[in-house]
């Protein structure tokens, strides 16, 4: 049986490789995140975009670097893998995984905080978005969201510490991650998609055939299929067209899928 002295150790009781192994293993995975989720599922940018030197203009050469980038966050998720596995016995200690978890939420939000000063503000080799005006809102929602606020939590995981209220901090903890990340996905679900001019558009109830085809003016769309109900509509925004729009118009969805949503039927059309 443990003691109330084990029970409760503090982070400090714990070796170096510990932590370390946790901050390698969410920086790596902040590194992956973005490398995932920016460059190849949205496809907001590249790791060199905004280099102008010709040579990097190259797709090849873009997605190279992607690559090379990806080589490096394995190399450093293998670091903390390594350390992980060097203090495997402590692992089984109160307290251990709380630890682990708290420095792997600072090791992530640390990544996207060095990424927006370095990549974005210093070296200017890309932004989160290069496709908006705004570009700067997009770098502040990033630092915040997925910097400051996850180092902020693991600081706060990593105070608390504790095996006694390990129950409390489930009952806070597992609803709030859950809510934050309902708010992100929804968030990215809304957004259509880069490159992409095909797009499934669903309306509100009431709206009219009417008010449909005004939408598709505004955004210089061209209708390909539509579902009896009149709601759901494939619209080919043919290149030109701003999909945001559709969202002024009456629309509560615009897909940003790779598939659309529904009947593929339109695909004959």
């Amino acid at each position: 049986m443990f003691t109330a002295t084990a029970q409760n150790r503090s982070p400090s009781a714990f070796t170096a490789r510990l932590p370390w192994a946790g901050y390698l293993l969410g920086f790596g995975l902040g590194g992956f995140f973005d490398g995932i989720l920016l460059h190849q599922v949205l496809q907001w940018h590249h790791l060199l975009i905004a280099v102008k030197t010709p040579a990097f203009q190259d797709i090849r050469v873009q997605i190279l670097a992607d690559g090379l980038f990806h080589v490096l966050m394995y190399i450093i998720a293998l670091a903390g893998l390594w350390l992980l596995w060097r203090s495997r016995r402590t692992f089984a200690e109160p307290g251990a995984d709380r630890l682990l978890l708290a420095s792997a939420l600072i090791g992530f939000g640390v990544w996207h905080i060095l990424d927006n000063f370095l990549s974005h503000w210093i070296l200017g080799i890309h932004r989160v978005r290069m496709d908006v005006e705004n570009k700067l809102f997009w770098d502040l929602l990033w630092f915040f969201v997925f910097g400051v606020m996850f180092v902020a939590a693991g600081w706060w995981l990593r105070r608390s510490g504790g095996g006694k209220d390990s129950g409390g901090f489930r009952r806070i903890v597992t609803p709030a991650a859950l809510v934050l990340a309902i708010l992100i996905a929804g968030s990215v679900a809304v957004l259509p998609p880069p490159g992409i001019t095909m797009v499934m558009v669903l309306f509100k109830p009431g709206t009219t055939v009417t008010d449909v085809f005004a939408a598709m003016e505004a955004v210089d769309g061209r209708m390909v299929w539509n579902d009896p109900s009149g709601q759901l509509w494939a619209i080919d925004l043919q290149t030109r067209g701003d999909a945001m729009q559709l969202y002024r118009h009456g629309a509560l969805l615009v897909s940003n899928s790779l598939l659309p949503v529904g009947c593929f039927n339109w695909f004959r059309a």
